[in-house]
């Protein structure tokens, strides 16, 4: 490698139109301005890190002060002027950072200084970086100035933020929103490159490089440079290397992960998992790259290798397009949304690692939706077991489907059993009265549910899988949902819960707090607490325990 002290991002940033990668229209739109002298007062440049804001934005301060003109740019040898501007030394050109710099004191001190024409160059060029870091004051400090200013003055913002920037200041500019650099051009850029520096690494290494940096010029350099530097001189960088280097483990593991879980095979997923997280790889870059592989396989006939930004080689490519012919949307739609969730548990829970084995094997559970032929299990079966309960030949079915969802493969010459407790369970758990709802929260040990229930509801109606309620201020906000989905799991039927204005019976416990003081009243009458309360006058009657049946 050529021994130079600067990082390859600043060794090749670029420094004319002709250098930028991605940008073409971008260019092009700005020389033509320049060229028919209708330069705006302000350019506003966004997007993504690293694909080149700042840097044009120096590239358009040259061009409009280039000393040879628009036509004729300076290229190798540089004017007074651009090589000013390239070693950031140019007494007109002024580069600020927003990010340290955001109070409405300096902006009063720029626009002190643009009161003055420019030195040496035919403008006065003011760049300020991350503007959108910039005040509220600061930004209202800036409108007269930004829409009147003087003919020499041009202000060049560059920002990673857009909506955060007033619409007021955006309307005073010209805007340009830079697009990602294509997959393509970033591989060749950066092939380029390493030519250059004499480096070895080989296509599928480069083409890991560009899919992490997700399109930025300067982290695929960054990367680059880290990557050459990791190996000796006389080393090659392969993918092996590289995904150790950057932290990636093999795509090909995870496809066939991905088809372990689809034949239902417990033991070689976690197996195979545990293989992959030994290899250093983190549980969110996991999921993520997981969340990345239902992508492809759901839009696999969509894309090529291109597109999917050279994840995929051609060999896993196709591997993918072949699985893909015998799953269904369905399925796949609901693996996103269960590695969707998975990534939101990853932030409660302390062992992760754990989460996602747990994560996988659910994923078998669920795919055992669509495979119900194969466990043998049949609604025949359910009902030939029930022949004497004609009445309940329905339920029966929808208990065989929900016992089915939750079978695993490796259950087949359980699933009789499982039917017969599935039954017993369903039967437990009929939900037709009020009384019924309040046993079921009590079996099932939803004590907050049956709190809110006895303690915040009065009943107005129930009946048909409809609960109407009032209520008073102490019950909680997400009674109705908490609710309706417990019904609905113990009852596999949608609940319809609405709130009435009619005031309804009192609450449970409001009934307990009646019945008790009726009692203690009652007693208050009989014969033994007039002799009690006669030789011991100070006593209260407080509380009644009636006797408990057998």
């Amino acid at each position: 490698m050529n021994k130079n002290s600067k990082i390859l991002a600043l060794k090749y940033r670029p420094q004319t139109f002709d250098d930028l990668i991605g940008q073409e229209v971008v260019a092009e739109t700005i020389i033509n301005s320049i060229k028919v002298n209708k330069v705006p007062n302000a350019y506003l440049f966004t997007g993504i890190r690293g694909i080149g804001k700042t840097t044009i934005a120096r590239i358009v301060a040259k061009a409009i002060n280039c000393s040879n003109g628009i036509d004729n740019l300076c290229k190798d040898s540089l004017c007074e002027n651009c090589e000013a501007i390239t070693n950031s030394r140019h007494i007109d050109v002024l580069e600020q950072d927003a990010a340290s710099k955001t109070s409405i004191d300096d902006i009063r001190d720029l626009i002190e200084f643009s009161r003055y024409g420019p030195t040496s160059a035919k403008y006065k060029v003011f760049i300020i970086d991350e503007v959108h870091m910039l005040s509220k004051q600061a930004f209202n400090g800036l409108l007269k100035t930004l829409e009147e200013p003087p003919e020499y003055l041009k202000f060049i913002f560059a920002t990673t933020e857009i909506k955060k920037i007033p619409i007021t200041v955006v309307s005073r500019c010209q805007r340009f929103d830079l697009p990602r650099i294509k997959s393509t051009e970033l591989f060749d850029f950066i092939k380029k490159i390493k030519d250059k520096e004499n480096g070895k690494a080989t296509d599928e290494a480069l083409k890991l490089i560009v899919k992490i940096s997700e399109g930025s010029v300067r982290d695929a350099l960054s990367l680059l440079d880290r990557a050459l530097l990791s190996l000796d001189s006389n080393a090659k960088l392969d993918l092996k290397a590289a995904q150790k280097i950057f932290g990636y483990f093999n795509k090909s593991q995870l496809i066939d992960l991905f088809e372990l879980i689809l034949k239902g095979e417990e033991a070689k997923v976690v197996e195979t998992y545990r293989k992959i997280y030994d290899q250093g790889i983190e549980p969110k870059v996991f999921i993520n790259d997981f969340l990345e592989l239902v992508y492809y396989f759901k839009n696999i006939n969509f894309l090529n290798t291109e597109s999917t930004n050279f994840s995929l080689n051609d060999e896993e490519f196709l591997k993918i397009k072949k699985l893909s012919n015998n799953l269904d949307d369905e399925t796949l739609l609901l693996f996103w949304q269960f590695t969707l969730r998975t990534l939101e548990e990853l932030d409660i829970v302390n062992n992760q690692n754990l989460s996602i084995e747990m994560f996988l094997v659910r994923l078998m559970h669920l795919k055992s939706l669509k495979k119900i032929d194969d466990f043998q299990i049949n609604e025949d079966k359910v009902k030939s077991s029930d022949e004497n309960q004609e009445s309940k030949n329905k339920e029966n079915k929808d208990q065989t489907e929900t016992i089915n969802q939750i079978k695993n493969v490796t259950q087949e010459e359980k699933a009789k059993f499982a039917i017969n407790e599935e039954v017993k369970a369903e039967d437990k758990n009929l939900i037709n009265t009020f009384e019924q709802l309040l046993k079921v929260c009590t079996e099932k040990k939803e004590i907050k549910l049956k709190y809110e229930l006895e303690k915040n509801v009065n009943l107005v109606q129930f009946e048909n899988n409809r609960i109407e309620i009032s209520f008073n201020d102490n019950l909680d906000k997400n009674f109705v949902k908490d609710l309706s989905l417990k019904l609905f799991e113990w009852t596999n039927k949608r609940w319809i819960i609405t709130f009435s204005k009619t005031k309804g019976e009192l609450s449970i416990k409001d009934k307990e707090k009646i019945k008790k003081i009726e009692l203690i009243n009652n007693a208050k009458e009989t014969q033994l607490y007039r002799t009690i309360i006669k030789k011991f006058p100070d006593i209260d009657l407080t509380d009644i325990e009636t006797p408990k049946e057998d």
